[in-house]
Protein backbone atom coordinates (compact mmCIF):
# COMPACT_ATOMS: atom_id res chain seq x y z
CA UNK A 1 0.00 0.00 0.00
CA UNK A 2 1.22 3.50 -0.89
CA UNK A 3 0.69 5.91 2.01
CA UNK A 4 0.88 9.71 2.33
CA UNK A 5 1.18 11.28 5.79
CA UNK A 6 0.31 14.96 6.21
CA UNK A 7 2.37 16.95 8.71
CA UNK A 8 5.88 17.65 9.94
CA UNK A 9 5.97 16.97 13.65
CA UNK A 10 6.94 14.19 16.03
CA UNK A 11 3.44 12.68 15.75
CA UNK A 12 3.92 12.28 12.01
CA UNK A 13 7.42 10.87 12.57
CA UNK A 14 5.89 8.29 14.93
CA UNK A 15 3.29 7.35 12.32
CA UNK A 16 5.92 7.00 9.58
CA UNK A 17 8.24 5.03 11.90
CA UNK A 18 5.44 2.64 12.84
CA UNK A 19 4.52 2.07 9.20
CA UNK A 20 8.17 1.48 8.29
CA UNK A 21 8.61 -1.00 11.15
CA UNK A 22 5.47 -2.87 10.10
CA UNK A 23 6.59 -3.12 6.46
CA UNK A 24 3.13 -3.36 4.88
CA UNK A 25 3.31 0.18 3.46
CA UNK A 26 5.38 -0.35 0.31
CA UNK A 27 5.81 3.41 -0.27
CA UNK A 28 5.69 6.12 2.39
CA UNK A 29 5.50 9.85 1.69
CA UNK A 30 5.19 12.74 4.13
CA UNK A 31 4.18 16.31 3.30
CA UNK A 32 6.23 18.22 4.22
CA UNK A 33 8.07 15.96 6.68
CA UNK A 34 11.28 16.72 8.59
CA UNK A 35 14.84 15.29 8.71
CA UNK A 36 13.86 12.48 11.07
CA UNK A 37 10.86 11.51 8.98
CA UNK A 38 13.18 11.53 5.96
CA UNK A 39 14.90 8.44 7.39
CA UNK A 40 11.71 6.35 7.11
CA UNK A 41 9.63 8.12 4.43
CA UNK A 42 10.07 10.39 1.41
CA UNK A 43 9.58 14.08 2.28
CA UNK A 44 7.30 16.02 -0.08
CA UNK A 45 7.64 19.84 -0.10
CA UNK A 46 3.90 20.61 0.06
CA UNK A 47 2.27 22.62 2.83
CA UNK A 48 -0.40 20.71 4.83
CA UNK A 49 -3.02 23.33 3.89
CA UNK A 50 -2.33 23.33 0.13
CA UNK A 51 -5.34 21.17 -0.73
CA UNK A 52 -4.89 21.39 -4.50
CA UNK A 53 -1.25 20.31 -4.44
CA UNK A 54 -1.89 17.49 -1.96
CA UNK A 55 -4.73 16.07 -4.04
CA UNK A 56 -2.66 16.34 -7.21
CA UNK A 57 0.28 14.56 -5.56
CA UNK A 58 -1.96 11.76 -4.27
CA UNK A 59 -3.32 11.18 -7.78
CA UNK A 60 0.08 11.42 -9.44
CA UNK A 61 1.76 8.97 -7.03
CA UNK A 62 -1.24 6.60 -6.92
CA UNK A 63 -1.48 6.98 -3.14
CA UNK A 64 -3.79 4.36 -1.63
CA UNK A 65 -4.27 6.03 1.75
CA UNK A 66 -3.62 9.51 3.15
CA UNK A 67 -3.29 10.01 6.92
CA UNK A 68 -3.76 13.50 8.36
CA UNK A 69 -1.66 14.34 11.42
CA UNK A 70 -2.43 17.98 12.44
CA UNK A 71 -5.79 19.68 12.84
CA UNK A 72 -5.41 22.62 10.45
CA UNK A 73 -5.79 20.67 7.15
CA UNK A 74 -8.96 19.10 8.56
CA UNK A 75 -10.31 22.51 9.51
CA UNK A 76 -9.64 23.62 5.91
CA UNK A 77 -11.65 20.69 4.51
CA UNK A 78 -8.91 18.36 3.24
CA UNK A 79 -11.06 15.30 3.91
CA UNK A 80 -13.93 16.80 1.92
CA UNK A 81 -11.61 17.61 -0.99
CA UNK A 82 -10.14 14.11 -1.12
CA UNK A 83 -13.58 12.49 -0.87
CA UNK A 84 -14.83 14.61 -3.78
CA UNK A 85 -11.97 13.23 -5.90
CA UNK A 86 -12.41 9.62 -4.79
CA UNK A 87 -9.17 9.59 -2.78
CA UNK A 88 -9.07 7.56 0.45
CA UNK A 89 -8.15 9.68 3.48
CA UNK A 90 -8.24 9.04 7.22
CA UNK A 91 -9.60 12.11 8.96
CA UNK A 92 -12.96 13.77 9.59
CA UNK A 93 -14.76 16.15 7.27
CA UNK A 94 -14.79 19.85 8.06
CA UNK A 95 -18.24 19.45 9.64
CA UNK A 96 -17.13 16.54 11.84
CA UNK A 97 -13.89 18.32 12.74
CA UNK A 98 -15.92 20.99 14.55
CA UNK A 99 -15.62 18.75 17.63
CA UNK A 100 -12.14 20.29 17.88
CA UNK A 101 -12.22 23.42 15.75
CA UNK A 102 -15.12 24.99 17.68
CA UNK A 103 -15.32 24.70 21.47
CA UNK A 104 -18.80 26.21 21.29
CA UNK A 105 -19.99 23.55 18.85
CA UNK A 106 -18.45 20.75 20.90
CA UNK A 107 -20.06 21.89 24.16
CA UNK A 108 -23.49 22.39 22.54
CA UNK A 109 -23.17 18.99 20.84
CA UNK A 110 -22.38 17.32 24.17
CA UNK A 111 -25.37 19.02 25.77
CA UNK A 112 -27.65 17.81 22.95
CA UNK A 113 -26.45 14.22 23.25
CA UNK A 114 -26.03 14.06 27.04
CA UNK A 115 -22.28 13.49 26.97
CA UNK A 116 -20.87 14.22 30.45
CA UNK A 117 -18.84 17.45 30.57
CA UNK A 118 -18.43 20.59 32.68
CA UNK A 119 -21.24 23.13 33.04
CA UNK A 120 -20.62 26.01 30.62
CA UNK A 121 -21.75 29.23 29.01
CA UNK A 122 -21.00 30.24 25.40
CA UNK A 123 -20.35 33.97 25.23
CA UNK A 124 -20.33 36.27 22.20
CA UNK A 125 -19.42 39.49 24.01
CA UNK A 126 -17.10 40.50 26.87
CA UNK A 127 -20.14 41.43 28.97
CA UNK A 128 -21.64 37.96 28.49
CA UNK A 129 -18.32 36.37 29.48
CA UNK A 130 -17.95 38.50 32.61
CA UNK A 131 -21.46 37.51 33.66
CA UNK A 132 -20.66 33.83 33.03
CA UNK A 133 -17.57 34.10 35.26
CA UNK A 134 -19.74 35.55 38.02
CA UNK A 135 -22.39 32.84 37.61
CA UNK A 136 -20.02 29.87 37.52
CA UNK A 137 -17.62 31.18 40.15
CA UNK A 138 -13.89 30.57 40.45
CA UNK A 139 -11.85 28.62 39.72
CA UNK A 140 -13.15 28.76 36.17
CA UNK A 141 -11.87 27.88 32.69
CA UNK A 142 -11.94 30.38 29.80
CA UNK A 143 -11.56 28.90 26.31
CA UNK A 144 -11.27 30.62 22.95
CA UNK A 145 -13.85 29.06 20.65
CA UNK A 146 -11.56 28.46 17.66
CA UNK A 147 -8.13 26.95 17.07
CA UNK A 148 -5.42 28.82 18.95
CA UNK A 149 -2.38 26.53 18.63
CA UNK A 150 -2.97 25.08 22.10
CA UNK A 151 -2.77 28.52 23.76
CA UNK A 152 -6.42 29.52 23.94
CA UNK A 153 -7.30 27.94 27.29
CA UNK A 154 -6.82 29.67 30.66
CA UNK A 155 -7.51 28.04 34.02
CA UNK A 156 -8.29 31.04 36.22
CA UNK A 157 -8.01 30.54 39.96
CA UNK A 158 -9.39 33.99 40.88
CA UNK A 159 -11.73 36.59 39.32
CA UNK A 160 -8.89 38.88 38.23
CA UNK A 161 -7.26 36.10 36.19
CA UNK A 162 -10.63 35.11 34.70
CA UNK A 163 -11.48 38.64 33.61
CA UNK A 164 -7.96 39.10 32.25
CA UNK A 165 -8.42 35.97 30.13
CA UNK A 166 -11.69 37.34 28.77
CA UNK A 167 -10.01 40.66 27.99
CA UNK A 168 -7.09 38.97 26.22
CA UNK A 169 -9.31 36.78 24.04
CA UNK A 170 -12.24 39.05 23.24
CA UNK A 171 -10.89 42.62 23.45
CA UNK A 172 -7.14 42.42 22.76
CA UNK A 173 -7.84 39.55 20.30
CA UNK A 174 -4.61 37.76 21.20
CA UNK A 175 -5.94 34.69 19.34
CA UNK A 176 -7.44 36.58 16.43
CA UNK A 177 -10.89 35.49 15.29
CA UNK A 178 -10.56 32.32 17.40
CA UNK A 179 -11.34 34.46 20.47
CA UNK A 180 -14.36 36.32 19.08
CA UNK A 181 -16.48 33.82 21.00
CA UNK A 182 -15.40 32.19 24.25
CA UNK A 183 -16.64 29.30 26.32
CA UNK A 184 -16.61 29.80 30.08
CA UNK A 185 -16.92 26.56 32.00
CA UNK A 186 -16.73 25.26 35.52
CA UNK A 187 -13.43 23.93 36.81
CA UNK A 188 -13.51 20.15 37.13
CA UNK A 189 -11.69 18.46 39.99
CA UNK A 190 -9.96 15.14 39.38
CA UNK A 191 -7.18 13.47 37.39
CA UNK A 192 -6.68 14.00 33.64
CA UNK A 193 -6.12 11.25 31.08
CA UNK A 194 -6.34 10.80 27.32
CA UNK A 195 -8.43 8.11 25.64
CA UNK A 196 -8.00 7.35 21.93
CA UNK A 197 -10.32 5.63 19.47
CA UNK A 198 -10.08 4.85 15.78
CA UNK A 199 -13.49 5.47 14.21
CA UNK A 200 -15.11 4.54 10.90
CA UNK A 201 -18.28 6.62 11.22
CA UNK A 202 -20.24 3.89 12.97
CA UNK A 203 -17.82 1.84 15.05
CA UNK A 204 -14.95 2.80 17.35
CA UNK A 205 -11.89 0.71 18.14
CA UNK A 206 -10.19 1.73 21.42
CA UNK A 207 -6.64 2.73 20.50
CA UNK A 208 -4.69 3.22 23.70
CA UNK A 209 -4.56 5.60 26.64
CA UNK A 210 -1.97 8.10 27.84
CA UNK A 211 -1.33 11.06 30.14
CA UNK A 212 0.04 14.32 28.79
CA UNK A 213 2.06 17.04 30.56
CA UNK A 214 0.97 20.47 29.32
CA UNK A 215 2.81 22.79 31.71
CA UNK A 216 6.31 23.92 30.78
CA UNK A 217 8.08 23.07 34.04
CA UNK A 218 8.36 20.25 36.58
CA UNK A 219 5.51 19.80 39.01
CA UNK A 220 2.97 21.11 36.47
CA UNK A 221 4.18 24.70 36.86
CA UNK A 222 4.59 27.45 34.30
CA UNK A 223 2.66 28.29 31.13
CA UNK A 224 0.71 25.81 29.03
CA UNK A 225 2.49 24.34 26.03
CA UNK A 226 1.62 22.01 23.18
CA UNK A 227 2.80 19.19 25.45
CA UNK A 228 6.14 18.60 27.21
CA UNK A 229 5.85 14.82 27.37
CA UNK A 230 3.54 11.89 27.92
CA UNK A 231 3.42 8.31 29.11
CA UNK A 232 1.34 5.30 28.12
CA UNK A 233 -0.71 3.48 29.10
CA UNK A 234 -2.56 5.52 31.73
CA UNK A 235 -2.99 3.58 34.99
CA UNK A 236 -6.03 5.76 35.68
CA UNK A 237 -8.03 4.07 32.90
CA UNK A 238 -9.11 0.93 34.71
CA UNK A 239 -11.34 -1.63 32.94
CA UNK A 240 -14.35 -0.05 34.65
CA UNK A 241 -13.41 3.47 33.55
CA UNK A 242 -12.65 2.17 30.05
CA UNK A 243 -16.12 0.67 29.76
CA UNK A 244 -17.80 3.86 31.01
CA UNK A 245 -15.88 6.06 28.57
CA UNK A 246 -16.94 3.89 25.63
CA UNK A 247 -20.57 3.63 26.78
CA UNK A 248 -21.15 7.18 28.05
CA UNK A 249 -18.91 9.21 25.74
CA UNK A 250 -17.55 7.51 22.62
CA UNK A 251 -20.72 5.73 21.48
CA UNK A 252 -23.00 8.77 22.03
CA UNK A 253 -20.53 10.95 20.11
CA UNK A 254 -20.46 8.60 17.12
CA UNK A 255 -24.23 8.15 17.18
CA UNK A 256 -24.79 11.90 17.54
CA UNK A 257 -22.42 12.90 14.75
CA UNK A 258 -23.99 10.37 12.41
CA UNK A 259 -27.51 11.56 13.32
CA UNK A 260 -26.47 15.16 12.61
CA UNK A 261 -25.19 14.25 9.15
CA UNK A 262 -21.46 14.36 9.89
CA UNK A 263 -20.25 10.77 10.50
CA UNK A 264 -16.90 10.80 12.29
CA UNK A 265 -14.02 8.92 10.67
CA UNK A 266 -10.50 9.14 12.00
CA UNK A 267 -8.81 9.32 15.38
CA UNK A 268 -10.99 10.64 18.18
CA UNK A 269 -8.96 11.98 21.11
CA UNK A 270 -11.05 12.27 24.27
CA UNK A 271 -9.42 14.48 26.89
CA UNK A 272 -10.89 13.25 30.17
CA UNK A 273 -11.23 14.50 33.71
CA UNK A 274 -11.83 11.57 36.05
CA UNK A 275 -14.08 13.18 38.64
CA UNK A 276 -15.88 11.83 41.71
CA UNK A 277 -18.98 11.64 39.48
CA UNK A 278 -17.22 9.65 36.77
CA UNK A 279 -15.34 10.51 33.57
CA UNK A 280 -16.18 13.85 31.95
CA UNK A 281 -14.96 15.39 28.69
CA UNK A 282 -12.50 18.27 28.96
CA UNK A 283 -12.01 18.52 25.20
CA UNK A 284 -12.04 16.58 21.96
CA UNK A 285 -9.30 16.47 19.36
CA UNK A 286 -10.09 15.03 15.93
CA UNK A 287 -6.62 13.57 15.31
CA UNK A 288 -3.99 11.65 17.24
CA UNK A 289 -2.36 13.59 20.05
CA UNK A 290 1.16 15.00 20.13
CA UNK A 291 3.10 13.91 22.24
CA UNK A 292 0.70 11.04 23.01
CA UNK A 293 1.12 9.40 19.59
CA UNK A 294 4.84 9.08 20.26
CA UNK A 295 4.24 6.88 23.33
CA UNK A 296 1.14 4.98 22.17
CA UNK A 297 2.29 3.91 18.68
CA UNK A 298 5.49 2.13 19.85
CA UNK A 299 3.23 -0.13 21.95
CA UNK A 300 1.08 -1.15 18.97
CA UNK A 301 1.31 -4.84 18.14
CA UNK A 302 -1.06 -4.78 15.19
CA UNK A 303 -1.29 -4.04 11.46
CA UNK A 304 -1.54 -0.25 11.55
CA UNK A 305 -1.94 0.45 7.85
CA UNK A 306 -4.80 -2.06 7.45
CA UNK A 307 -6.60 -0.65 10.49
CA UNK A 308 -6.32 2.90 9.20
CA UNK A 309 -7.47 1.93 5.71
CA UNK A 310 -10.48 0.07 7.14
CA UNK A 311 -11.47 3.10 9.21
CA UNK A 312 -11.07 5.48 6.26
CA UNK A 313 -13.27 3.23 4.12
CA UNK A 314 -15.94 2.86 6.84
CA UNK A 315 -15.28 -0.83 7.36
CA UNK A 316 -13.48 -1.34 10.69
CA UNK A 317 -13.40 -5.06 11.50
CA UNK A 318 -11.51 -5.15 14.83
CA UNK A 319 -12.99 -4.58 18.28
CA UNK A 320 -9.80 -3.07 19.68
CA UNK A 321 -6.16 -2.70 18.72
CA UNK A 322 -3.54 -5.08 20.12
CA UNK A 323 -0.88 -3.45 22.29
CA UNK A 324 2.21 -4.77 24.03
CA UNK A 325 1.88 -5.23 27.84
CA UNK A 326 4.64 -2.69 28.42
CA UNK A 327 5.05 1.05 29.03
CA UNK A 328 6.48 4.02 27.14
CA UNK A 329 7.59 7.40 28.49
CA UNK A 330 8.40 10.31 26.17
CA UNK A 331 9.93 13.66 27.14
CA UNK A 332 9.99 16.67 24.82
CA UNK A 333 13.24 18.58 24.33
CA UNK A 334 12.30 22.20 23.70
CA UNK A 335 14.06 25.34 22.54
CA UNK A 336 15.07 27.90 25.16
CA UNK A 337 12.20 30.29 25.76
CA UNK A 338 9.43 27.94 24.56
CA UNK A 339 6.44 28.36 24.70
CA UNK A 340 7.39 32.02 24.34
CA UNK A 341 9.92 33.44 21.91
CA UNK A 342 12.87 31.26 20.96
CA UNK A 343 15.76 31.16 18.51
CA UNK A 344 16.23 28.62 15.73
CA UNK A 345 19.31 27.15 14.11
CA UNK A 346 20.98 25.64 17.19
CA UNK A 347 23.09 22.57 16.36
CA UNK A 348 21.70 19.35 17.85
CA UNK A 349 24.38 16.93 19.08
CA UNK A 350 24.21 13.36 20.36
CA UNK A 351 21.35 11.95 18.30
CA UNK A 352 23.34 8.92 17.12
CA UNK A 353 24.54 8.18 20.65
CA UNK A 354 21.01 8.40 22.07
CA UNK A 355 19.74 6.05 19.36
CA UNK A 356 22.10 3.28 20.44
CA UNK A 357 20.30 2.78 23.76
CA UNK A 358 18.03 -0.27 23.77
CA UNK A 359 14.30 0.46 23.50
CA UNK A 360 14.77 4.17 22.79
CA UNK A 361 13.36 6.09 19.81
CA UNK A 362 13.98 9.77 19.11
CA UNK A 363 11.19 11.42 17.13
CA UNK A 364 11.90 14.71 15.34
CA UNK A 365 9.53 17.67 15.50
CA UNK A 366 11.10 21.12 15.11
CA UNK A 367 14.30 20.17 13.28
CA UNK A 368 15.94 21.09 9.99
CA UNK A 369 19.05 20.03 8.08
CA UNK A 370 21.78 22.66 7.57
CA UNK A 371 25.36 22.14 6.48
CA UNK A 372 25.19 18.41 7.06
CA UNK A 373 23.99 18.91 10.65
CA UNK A 374 20.61 18.74 12.38
CA UNK A 375 19.55 22.11 13.82
CA UNK A 376 16.58 23.34 15.81
CA UNK A 377 13.68 24.73 13.79
CA UNK A 378 10.79 25.01 16.24
CA UNK A 379 9.69 25.24 19.85
CA UNK A 380 9.34 21.53 20.47
CA UNK A 381 12.42 20.03 18.87
CA UNK A 382 12.45 16.30 19.71
CA UNK A 383 10.48 13.70 21.65
CA UNK A 384 12.74 11.10 23.29
CA UNK A 385 10.81 7.90 24.03
CA UNK A 386 11.97 5.11 26.30
CA UNK A 387 10.36 1.70 26.65
CA UNK A 388 10.31 -0.93 29.38
CA UNK A 389 8.29 -3.45 31.31
CA UNK A 390 6.85 -0.61 33.43
CA UNK A 391 6.82 3.18 33.57
CA UNK A 392 9.84 3.36 35.89
CA UNK A 393 12.03 1.38 33.49
CA UNK A 394 10.72 3.31 30.49
CA UNK A 395 11.42 6.67 32.11
CA UNK A 396 14.95 5.59 33.07
CA UNK A 397 15.73 4.74 29.45
CA UNK A 398 14.24 7.97 28.13
CA UNK A 399 16.27 10.13 30.49
CA UNK A 400 19.44 8.13 29.88
CA UNK A 401 19.07 8.95 26.19
CA UNK A 402 18.30 12.61 26.91
CA UNK A 403 21.60 12.79 28.77
CA UNK A 404 23.40 12.19 25.46
CA UNK A 405 21.60 14.92 23.49
CA UNK A 406 22.39 18.61 23.66
CA UNK A 407 21.73 21.92 21.94
CA UNK A 408 22.08 25.49 23.09
CA UNK A 409 19.17 26.50 25.32
CA UNK A 410 17.66 22.99 25.50
CA UNK A 411 15.11 22.57 28.27
CA UNK A 412 12.82 19.71 29.26
CA UNK A 413 10.80 18.41 32.16
CA UNK A 414 12.51 15.91 34.42
CA UNK A 415 9.34 14.42 35.89
CA UNK A 416 7.61 12.88 32.88
CA UNK A 417 6.10 9.56 33.94
CA UNK A 418 6.34 10.24 37.67
CA UNK A 419 2.55 10.38 37.99
CA UNK A 420 2.36 6.76 36.86
CA UNK A 421 4.49 5.68 39.83
CA UNK A 422 1.81 6.59 42.37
Amino acid sequence: MRVLIIGSGAREHALAWTLARDGRASARFCAPGNPGIGQVATPVPIAPTDLDALAAFARQERVDLTIVGPELPLAHGLADRFAAEGLLLLGPTRAAARLETSKAFAKAFMARHEVPTARFRTCSSPADARQAVEELGVPVVVKADGLAAGKGVVVAMDPVAALSAVEAAMVAREFGDAGATVVVEEFLHGEEASFFCLCDGTRAVPFGTAQDHKRAYDGDRGPNTGGMGAFAPSPLITPEVHERVVREIVEPVLDGMRAEGAPFRGFLYVGLMLTADGPKVVEFNVRFGDPEAQVVLPLLDDDLVSMLAEAAAGRLERRRGRFLPQARVGAVLASGGYPGRFEKGKIVAGLDEAGTIEDVVVFHAGTAAAGGRIVTDGGRVLTVVGGGRDHRAAAARAYEAIGRISFDGMHYRRDIGRKALG
